[in-house]
């Protein structure tokens, strides 16, 4: 969890460059690849928070094996689901506000019980740790992005 809290922090001390963009990297910028990380966050946590973890169903799932495997998400190869895309409106005061939400809900999800669920839509259901393992991952492959975008305009 304590990895979770410093990646937001990381992604709060890049808001200054939301605007840096390098479609050589990435199609979207520096602030989109923030409002998404968090949005996916977010809205996993409420998704998790909501779920009855007596209606979990463990199956096989090769996409999950891959990327709990690999320990990454690999670029480009699947494009974010319409709910967790970022509209082209977010401000510093938005991203402000996602950030501050992700602190609080980061700290809710070690309140729930481990076989808490969240239905992934490529990886299927996860339980609270697989979730809280997803979500790093996720952040952490956005947090990339993000530092090779930065980098490319130094």
């Amino acid at each position: 969890m304590e990895e979770l809290k410093s990646l937001i922090i990381e992604l709060e001390n890049k808001i200054q460059n939301m605007e840096a963009l390098n479609p050589m990297i990435s199609k979207s910028s520096v602030g989109w690849h923030i409002e998404h990380a968090l949005l996916v966050m977010n809205l996993t946590i409420t998704s998790i928070k909501k779920s009855n973890p007596k209606n979990y169903k463990r199956t096989f799932n090769f996409n999950r094996i891959l990327v709990f495997v690999m320990n990454k998400i690999p670029r480009g190869k699947i494009r974010a689901p319409k709910i967790v895309q970022p509209k082209e409106d977010f401000t510093l005061d938005s991203l402000k506000e996602h950030i501050k939400k992700s602190k609080h809900n980061l700290e809710e999800l070690s309140t729930l019980n481990p076989n808490s669920y969240f239905e992934h839509p490529f990886m299927g259901h996860l339980k609270l740790k697989a979730t809280i393992r997803f979500i790093k991952l996720h952040t952490q492959h956005h947090f990339n992005i993000i530092e090779d975008i930065i980098e490319s305009k130094s």
